[in-house]
């Protein structure tokens, strides 16, 4: 290849990168917001004995205020500390052989230095959603905490939360014995941890809207809220955003046309029949109404383009005006999105 079309070559590959960045990457500065303070809920439970459990219950209590409640009902015992079961549940989950084993492997794999390097990103979120949400409050709090394979990402009182018990490695004993599947097992590791805590800190934020069950309404709600994601972590390759790997996401570029072509066919972008929007958005190892190359979620991935698509033909639309526009229809049509 001669120097010419190399370069022109060069061109054209930094113009591909820069898009997002172009738009996304914005001066954060001057934006001020609370740092925010790991609190490792973990250490904290494990901490707990039957000679001080009453001591370290009230001092849990202040340091997680409502969080801690929260944390207790959802696996641990229904009434939170008020439960007359309370002092037993709790020992008897931290008495466990799995979970104290859990609680080992998690201490290996993030000790706090591990944690603490990722707070810069951590604050870089808050101050990227502080610019683009001004009027909404930002995380104070990162706790970390065990959740007994329960759930991975929790966002409550301003406190961001991430179940380190799900992000061990896609080795980790613990996810064979629960018989999770590859597909799933292979994202629970480190580089999910922020991806998976920021979605979940969006769909919290902005998921208050009552759902229109129309595959058209969840497309466009999901992009939005895979935007917003970008938004806040704009170094990020697509692939871990939204959790594809590197053949899923050649699948997604090859044959968006072919898939585009799926969802604008027979009015389909206006079925309200939930088992075709959960087939199109739910997660699975493929999408089987399309191929069993398609990669699950695909609505989700869908939508994404579109509302890319619909920033980039409207340069004077914003995050935050984005988030509240609630008539789908119109962001399809000035989307003007033809692959």
């Amino acid at each position: 290849m001669g120097v010419r079309p190399l370069f022109i070559t060069c061109l054209m590959l930094l113009a591909l990168f820069s898009c997002k960045d172009k738009r996304l990457d914005v001066d954060i500065s001057s934006v001020e917001t609370d740092p925010v303070k790991l609190l490792r809920l973990e250490d904290d439970l494990f901490a707990i004995t039957a000679e001080n459990i009453t001591e370290k219950t009230e001092a849990i209590k202040k340091k997680y205020g409502a969080y801690y409640e929260h944390y207790l009902m959802g696996f641990i015992c229904r009434n939170g500390t008020a439960d007359s079961a309370y002092r037993t549940s709790v020992l008897s989950f931290t008495g466990d052989k799995d979970i104290r084993e859990c609680y080992r492997y998690v201490k290996k794999e993030y000790p706090d230095k591990v944690l603490e390097d990722l707070l810069p990103e951590v604050d870089d979120c808050a101050k990227r959603f502080k610019y683009h949400f001004p009027d909404r409050k930002t995380p104070v709090h990162w706790v970390t905490c065990i959740t007994g394979w329960n759930y991975a990402v929790a966002y409550l009182d301003r406190n961001l939360v991430s179940g380190l018990d799900m992000y061990l490695g896609d080795t980790a004993k613990f996810y064979a014995m629960l018989r999770y599947p590859q597909y799933q097992a292979r994202k629970m590791n480190r580089d999910y941890i922020l991806p998976d805590l920021v979605r979940g800190w969006m769909l919290t934020e902005f998921d208050k809207n009552p759902a229109e069950n129309t595959l058209l309404h969840h497309t466009i709600f999901y992009g939005k809220l895979f935007y917003a994601v970008e938004a806040l972590l704009p170094g990020y390759a697509d692939s871990v955003l939204i959790g594809y790997t590197s053949k899923q996401m050649k699948y997604c570029k090859e044959y968006e046309k072919q898939v585009w072509s799926y969802f604008a066919e027979k009015n389909r972008l206006f079925e309200n029949n939930m088992n075709t929007v959960r087939e199109l958005t739910s997660e699975g190892p493929f999408t089987g109404a399309i191929s069993k190359e398609c990669p699950p979620r695909i609505a989700m991935w869908v939508g994404w383009q579109i509302i890319r698509s619909y920033m980039d033909h409207n340069e004077n639309e914003t995050l935050n005006g984005l988030m509240k526009d609630q008539d789908v229809q119109k962001i399809l049509n000035k989307s003007r999105y033809r692959p």
